[in-house]
């Protein structure tokens, strides 16, 4: 015969409070079945809870209940500062991968940075002649001087030369008409 396992129905039997569970303890509401009955709610409220029945049990000058409170307070004053102290650690871990990450990202902003800089000189055709670049004109920088003959010559615009006109080809060149007493040999030189 197979041995039989016993199914309960009922909500005793479930695995609810024991062990670590995971999940967040601080925010949890347990049951707690104490002397005095049922105590429900988070850790700080259940603390609270047995921290009034300890001081309503030292105004009654019972010791032995006040003593019980006490201990069920200290229980779950240990089960919540166990949880900080977890949560605590949680929060450290993440800011400190969280740092790992930004400052990995500022590495790497840099060098992306460092190697943009070292591209750009050599897209960028470098003037080599100072004169190719602009300078500030001296009249403009001394505006309160006294403008001299010089300084007018200066700022005078300089006129364009006509561009130059492109020579006749040969064969037009050859047939136009050959204006008078020029022939084919040179000029004297007077």
């Amino acid at each position: 015969m197979k041995p039989q396992r016993s199914r309960s129905r009922n909500n005793k039997n479930r695995n609810r409070g024991g062990g670590n569970q995971g999940g967040n303890v601080v925010n949890r509401v347990f049951d707690s079945s104490g002397p005095e009955g049922k105590v429900r709610g988070t850790p700080s409220q259940v603390i609270e809870k047995y921290n009034q029945l300890a001081r309503d049990a030292q105004l009654s000058n019972d010791r032995v209940a006040m003593e019980n409170f006490q201990q069920h307070a200290e229980h779950y004053l240990r089960l919540l500062s166990e949880a900080q102290k977890e949560q605590d650690a949680k929060r450290e871990e993440q800011e400190r991968q969280n740092r790992e990450r930004q400052a990995e990202r500022d590495r790497e902003r840099a060098e992306r940075q460092e190697r943009e800089a070292q591209q750009q000189p050599a897209q960028q055709p470098e003037a080599t002649d100072p004169s190719e670049q602009e300078q500030p004109a001296a009249a403009e920088e001394a505006s309160d001087l006294v403008e001299t003959p010089e300084a007018k010559a200066e700022t005078k615009p300089k006129t364009r030369r006509a561009p130059r006109r492109k020579p006749k080809p040969k064969e037009e060149a050859a047939s136009a008409p050959k204006p008078e007493g020029s022939g084919d040999q040179p000029e004297a030189a007077e």
